[in-house]
């Protein structure tokens, strides 16, 4: 259940009640897409770095160890020791990325394992099957995700087609939950908005599946070859017509830049693989832009990743400690690194939402829209 606290401009501030426990918004979301976060992090570990949800990779869990093992062994929450919500995607991404090798058809997604090439077949219900299996918090609808861009016509229907799949998704749910076996029998669902690049296939879509009256609505199918301006102008298009009372989960996307812009647009929830991803390879997010942690300037610098941060890795280690690590391959780089992020990108929301209780987001947004993304 979605509680707007206050409003300032259209940045919302709110806290979302789940059977897993109370997030505040707005939030960014950990993705451990194999249950685990890339670069030696665990659910543990979230604990120590401000995160709130934990987001997990329906098909990757489903293609290994399987979710029906994942069911076994007590649910996502028994099997990665995180104890607050879990929000597990729909696989419909992932087959999107898997383009090459699959087939859609209206009863679902046939497609090959990247792993071993072995034929699998997804619906809206196996999706669903797959994520009560895991028995997360949230599950995401199945959708297709268009590349943009693609022809209109061709996303138009796509976009149809993913509405009757959402209806198929809800009345699945309901049988789900209300079965014995099942893990999480109060699962809450999010439909996903598509539309491409088209305002007039976004707004429409976003009107129909606000009927539904679902737990929360995501738009989905950006930052996937389109601008930055013209997501930034697909939000503010669907944005009013997404229901006022819902929480609202921007997917994918993106950089510290991209979620302060998106905050002020009314977004409420975010993901990304970019903070883990990143500082594997040793870009590094700070207050005062992104750090290359690899250049040769680094190689003596005894100061933290940033004199302004208090994660665990800024209070013990030196930049240069952590440049000799990643360019040594040691994993500890890595590590160190990629909590360095997370942290960052948990901390940044912390202070977005002090800043909206305090009426001073305006303020905020402005000065830093200029600097988050600045490469030092």
């Amino acid at each position: 259940m979605y509680k707007l606290i206050k409003t300032e401009g259209n940045a919302r501030r709110a806290e979302f009640v789940t059977p897993h426990g109370t997030f505040q918004t707005p939030a960014f979301m950990n993705v451990a897409t194999g249950g685990a976060i890339k670069g030696g992090v665990s659910a543990l570990d979230l604990k120590n770095l401000k995160c709130q949800v934990q987001l997990c990779n329906t098909y990757h869990l489903h293609i290994r160890p399987g979710d029906t093992k994942v069911k076994e062994l007590g649910g996502l929450h028994k099997f990665t020791r995180w104890d607050g919500p879990i929000l597990t995607d729909s696989g419909g991404f992932q087959v999107f990325s898997l383009a090459n090798l699959r087939n859609i058809k209206e009863e679902g997604v046939y497609f090959n394992s990247h792993i071993d090439g072995r034929k699998i077949f997804m619906g809206p219900e196996e999706s669903m099957q797959i994520q009560s299996n895991l028995g997360s918090t949230i599950a995401m609808a199945f959708d297709e995700c268009v590349k943009n861009p693609s022809p209109y016509d061709y996303t138009k229907k796509s976009v149809e087609r993913t509405t009757r799949w959402l209806k198929r998704c809800v009345a699945e749910m309901k049988r789900l939950n209300s079965l014995d076996t099942t893990i999480n029998k109060e699962q809450m669902l999010f439909g996903i908005n598509q539309g491409g690049i088209y305002n007039d296939l976004r707004i429409e879509h976003m009107k129909e599946i606000a009927e539904l009256d679902l737990d929360g609505y995501a738009i989905g199918g950006l930052a996937v070859g389109e601008t930055t301006e013209k997501t930034y102008e697909i939000i503010e298009n669907v944005e009013p017509y997404a229901p006022k009372d819902k929480i609202r989960y921007l997917m994918g996307v993106g950089t510290p830049v991209n979620i302060l812009e998106a905050v002020a647009r009314g977004v409420d929830l975010f993901d990304c693989v970019m903070p883990s991803r990143n500082a594997r390879h040793g870009q590094l997010f700070t207050w005062e832009g992104v750090r290359n942690i690899n250049n040769a300037k680094y190689e003596t610098d005894n100061r933290p990743i940033d004199e302004h941060c208090d994660c665990p890795t800024c209070k013990n280690f030196s930049r240069a400690y952590i440049r000799h690590l990643l360019k040594s391959g040691e994993m500890l780089g890595m590590r160190l690194a990629v909590m360095h992020n997370l942290y960052f990108y948990n901390n940044l929301m912390e202070v977005i939402r002090n800043e909206l209780d305090n009426g001073t987001f305006t303020q905020f947004y402005e000065k830093q829209r200029n600097i988050l993304g600045v490469r030092i």
